[in-house]
């Protein structure tokens, strides 16, 4: 998953791989997966389910609200297309479903990825953070006179996070290989 719309399209084929779900129920359970602090707005959400539609990964129908209301709510489903669109995702194993943008959503779909992929994935995510660390650490120890300080915490407050991520990485992997 290279680009937002990538992350985007495979976190919505997964939430719906679950179930049907009208627009305000999809927004809320992915801004669960990708935190309070990351917008979703219904201007990207709509657009991205428009482009699924058109793609026929996913469907749509009304729904009565019923109660009081009279109006009807559009509900999504995945299809036949869309099931196997997010199957095919969850195979993928390759250097994008590890790094910073699309590893939190990746994650986030761990049950329906195949056991052999959840360890590639948790195992290159660690080689990446590894990598991370070391540039951190040779930056923090090389930084020249005069450099703003906030700018070298800011530094050891990254190396700190990607250590406590790599402790966490080793402790899932350890899980994936004693399940196998």
């Amino acid at each position: 998953m290279r680009s937002r719309t990538e992350s985007l399209e495979f976190a919505l084929l997964g939430i719906l791989s679950q179930g049907p779900l009208h627009g305000y129920e999809l927004r809320k359970r992915m801004i669960a997966i990708y935190g309070p602090f990351r917008a979703l707005s219904f201007s990207v959400l709509y657009p991205q389910l428009r482009r699924m539609l058109e793609a026929n990964l996913i469907e749509e129908s009304l729904s009565d609200l019923g109660g009081l209301s009279r109006r009807s709510r559009i509900v999504y489903a995945i299809t036949e297309k869309g099931s196997k669109q997010f199957s095919d995702l969850t195979e993928n194993t390759g250097p994008d479903s590890w790094e910073d943008d699309s590893f939190e959503v990746r994650f986030a779909f761990f049950g329906p990825t195949p056991q052999r992929n959840r360890l590639q994935i948790l195992e290159g995510r660690h080689r990446r953070l590894l990598e991370k660390a070391a540039i951190l650490q040779n930056e923090l120890e090389k930084f020249p006179a005069g450099i703003d300080r906030y700018l070298v915490e800011w530094r050891r407050h990254s190396l700190e996070s990607a250590e406590r991520e790599i402790a966490w990485l080793v402790e899932m992997i350890n899980i994936e290989r004693k399940s196998s």
